[in-house]
């Protein structure tokens, strides 16, 4: 059984590195599976331990995770290294826990409007599916750890403004389905510090000792200040993607997450000991360059580098 509390313990910031799976959603080339290979194992030479290496999603519409179960392998060569894929459906979930990936996630839609947009199905039916997630986690040998997430928690391009009681209430769910962690997620960009910061707060009371995940989106470019205000409130996951890739289909003009390099600075700038060396993570951006030389790349640190003074410390 994967340790929660080892993966990710009580005040110790973990930063999760998703542009394995987020990152690739929306991308006109995709990498090849040497290409991930590289990547996942350089990030790792880098510091980085948690990734998002998939989806266990129909390859016939989802064609850059086709190799998802290589990904899967690769990370779990890397001693301490962790991996995590999503799921949206029991096929899915069978796939994923055949694969022996230690963690796999899911989202439920904190809008109706977006539920049916995005997977077609009501909030009620997401809510039972992790419930069913839950239950095939307890029958299976290695039990991995299950992440609900909750997606346009922070306002939604279809609906508009979101009600952070809304949003507490399926938080509520999800912990009473049985989740070892919870994600609360700006899917779209939409929301400033204080937003995030107030519904942070109100997370991680009602969770408790269950793990509360933010999910940032640069959209209008509030990525940083927005993970600046979840840390203060107490978040201690946070997910970002190497150069910021990634993006929703329901956010028109989006750019992607929030840059992962950037966010490893903010968190060693704030007091936070990541592991990560800096200079090491940005010089991966290369294979991003050469696999997907259109994709645009984003961040402050592979713009600049490091101030001279801070560079070796934060190697």
């Amino acid at each position: 059984m994967t340790d929660v509390q080892k993966i990710y313990p009580d005040g110790r910031v973990t930063l999760r590195e998703v542009g394995l799976r987020d990152g690739l959603q929306l991308v006109k080339t995709v990498p090849s599976t040497q290409a991930k290979q590289r990547w996942l194992r350089d990030e790792y030479a880098a510091g980085v331990r948690c990734f998002e290496v998939g989806s266990f999603l129909p390859a016939k519409t989802f064609p850059q995770f086709v190799d998802v179960r290589d990904i899967v392998a690769t990370a779990a060569a890397l001693p301490g290294a962790h991996g995590i894929a999503l799921t949206l459906n029991e096929r899915g979930v069978n796939e994923a826990l055949a694969s022996g990936v230690p963690e796999i996630a899911s989202v439920v839609s904190a809008t109706e409007e977006h539920s049916q947009a995005n997977a077609h199905r009501s909030r009620d039916s997401a809510i039972a599916n992790v419930k069913r997630m839950c239950e095939l986690r307890d029958a299976s040998a290695h039990k991995p750890i299950v992440h609900a997430a909750i997606s346009m928690a922070l306002g939604c391009s279809i609906a508009g403004a979101v009600d952070p009681n809304e949003v507490i209430r399926l938080v509520e769910k999800c912990l009473e389905a049985g989740v070892d962690a919870v994600g609360i997620a700006d899917t779209v960009g939409y929301a400033g510090p204080k937003a995030v910061g107030d519904l942070t707060k109100a997370a991680v009371k009602i969770a408790g000792k269950t793990p509360i995940c933010v999910h940032l989106h640069d959209t209008r470019g509030m990525g940083i200040a927005n993970a600046a205000a979840a840390l203060d409130e107490g978040a201690r996951i946070l997910d970002g993607s190497l150069g910021g890739l990634g993006g929703c289909p329901f956010a028109p003009g989006a750019t992607g997450n929030v840059v992962f390099e950037d966010l490893v600075f903010l968190c060693e700038s704030k007091g936070f000991a990541t592991g990560i060396d800096i200079e090491k993570l940005v010089a991966v951006r290369s294979i991003l360059r050469s696999e997907m030389p259109n994709e645009p790349l984003y961040g402050g640190l592979a713009r600049a580098g490091l101030p001279c003074a801070t560079a070796a410390k934060a190697a």
